[in-house]
């Protein structure tokens, strides 16, 4: 447990505080109207010039000595600067600014607008409020928050330090409601479902377990909402998303946290070839939102988000990138040499599927760095897509890989409940041999499906990993605004 304490200036601040309240002046003020954000009054100043105005934001920084003072406030829209001055203020308002206002403090301020004879746009000081005063000192100006790990724990001092990371969150909203709006304008409807769940189904993944009192029984944090959806399509939704959060209890990496957001997105009478063109179009027209360009820059690499992608099937990447075939890993004994020569350490039973997986990860999808979609899975590592009907050791799935990382997963979906029933059994016999990954039996779902599931494209992206994408990030820390961190234990201190 971490504990509370002051440096000799904050606790000094704190004093300040209590005596402010003790003589009756609230150091914590209430609401405060501004006409114009400080952006605007800059945007506006040929109209504005001259008038009074009200302005309000956090002090960044304070200039000057004896009667007169500049200073920086900053809101949500950016920073203007403030002139107060003793002829103006008065001895008494003059001096309660002087004694009481810390680069921190959050105020409000009227006056006319002016510019400087440098050319600074400035509101001088006719009146001010102390609408919050800040006891924490925060970060050296010029050198802003730096350490990786205190930005993460304390991501609102990382919000007001650091220009760039109040950026990186706008354009991640940006990002999200242009998707929104790219599958509404195409006639998609935005559904909700459990996310906590009796049976946690939909992806290959380890829950999160609770325990539901009232019913006395363990519930799973979703994995994913596919099941759910697909729900939906069995009962008449045709075109249908979700945009929310997954829960996955594995390990936390530059490309994973625990929690992260997905969208999936469900298509009746569409295949995985229909979803492929919509995950393009629609990447392509969140780039052009959020960054006004499809062209990217990523871990060094330009990269042109403009469709259409390439696309290359699995069984060919996979002999390319890892010179093997798919067909030489089903003897366990060459899967083993194959390991070995690829200098790869497995933890996980040596299934194929397993292999397959692990090879793939570590040795071909890195070499993806402009988009590409890899095509025709082995029906073994995708156990809820529809079987080619060319080929039935197949699935006709895909994944989209860009900037050498996975960014969406998409199916023709299985709607056999009989096939779909043996995939779950056969599942099921992985998890007995100590496959702890594996889908779990839902025969809700099977019940479902046996009512009659549509042809169905299904499609799944990674939200995150594509704001990493839009922003230039190789951390999925630097994109989520409050990441999983470990907890930090007593007498642990700060970097």
């Amino acid at each position: 447990m971490e504990k509370y304490s002051l440096n000799d200036i904050e606790k000094k601040r704190k004093e300040l505080v209590l005596t402010l309240k003790a003589s009756g002046i609230n150091p914590f003020g209430h609401k405060f109207v501004a006409e114009y954000s400080n952006k605007e009054l800059k945007e506006q100043f040929d109209t504005l010039q001259g008038k009074e105005v009200t302005a309000r934001g956090r002090v960044m920084a304070i200039r000057g000595h004896g009667k007169a003072a500049f200073v920086v406030i900053k809101d949500f829209s950016g920073s203007i600067q403030l002139y107060f001055r003793y002829d103006n203020l008065g001895e008494e308002k003059y001096k309660f600014f002087k004694k009481v206002i810390d680069v921190g403090d959050i105020i409000g301020v009227k006056g006319p607008l002016f510019k400087t004879h440098t050319g600074e746009i400035t509101v001088e000081v006719k009146d001010f409020e102390l609408l919050s005063k800040a006891i924490r000192v925060l970060p050296e100006k010029w050198h802003g928050l730096k350490d990786p790990e205190l930005r993460y724990r304390k991501r609102y001092l990382d919000l007001i330090s650091n220009e760039e990371t109040m950026q990186i969150f706008i354009k991640r909203s940006i990002a999200i409601d242009q998707i929104r709006k790219f599958l509404k304008d195409k006639g998609f409807f935005e559904v909700e479902t459990p996310m906590l769940q009796p049976v946690p189904g939909g992806a290959t993944a380890r829950p999160f377990v609770t325990h539901y009192n009232a019913l006395d029984q363990d519930m799973y944090l979703r994995i994913a909402p596919e099941l759910y959806l697909k729900r939906l399509i069995i009962g008449g939704f045709e075109k249908i998303f979700e945009l929310n959060r997954n829960f996955r209890n594995e390990g936390i990496s530059v490309k994973h946290n625990p929690e992260f957001t997905m969208i999936e997105v469900y298509w009746a009478y569409a295949d995985y070839r229909d979803m492929m063109k919509l995950t393009e179009e629609l990447i392509h027209s969140v780039a052009i939102a959020a960054n006004g360009t499809d062209t990217i820059q990523f871990k060094g690499n330009e990269i042109s988000l403009k469709p259409p992608f390439e696309r290359i099937r699995f069984e060919n990447a996979f002999e390319k990138y890892a010179g093997v075939t798919l067909e030489e890993l089903r003897n366990t004994e060459r899967a083993k040499a194959v390991l070995s020569n690829l200098q790869i350490k497995m933890n996980k039973p040596l299934t194929f599927g397993n292999v397959v997986n692990e090879i793939f990860d570590k040795k071909v999808e890195v070499h993806f760095i402009q988009p590409t979609f890899v095509y025709d899975y082995p029906i073994e590592i995708s156990p809820l897509a529809r079987r080619s009907d060319s080929d039935p050791s197949i699935v006709e799935r895909f994944e989209l890989f860009i900037g050498g990382m996975e960014l969406a997963n998409a199916f023709s979906e299985l709607n056999d409940p009989i096939d779909q029933l043996e995939r779950f059994e056969e599942q099921a016999k992985a998890k007995s041999k100590g496959e702890e990954e594996t889908h779990v039996m839902d025969i809700d779902y099977v019940e479902a499906m046996e009512y009659g599931l549509p042809p169905t494209g299904g499609l799944g992206i990674g939200i995150d990993r594509l704001v990493m994408l839009l922003t230039g990030k190789d951390s999925i820390r630097e994109v989520i605004l409050f990441p999983q961190l470990k907890k930090k234990t007593d007498g642990e201190k700060e970097k």
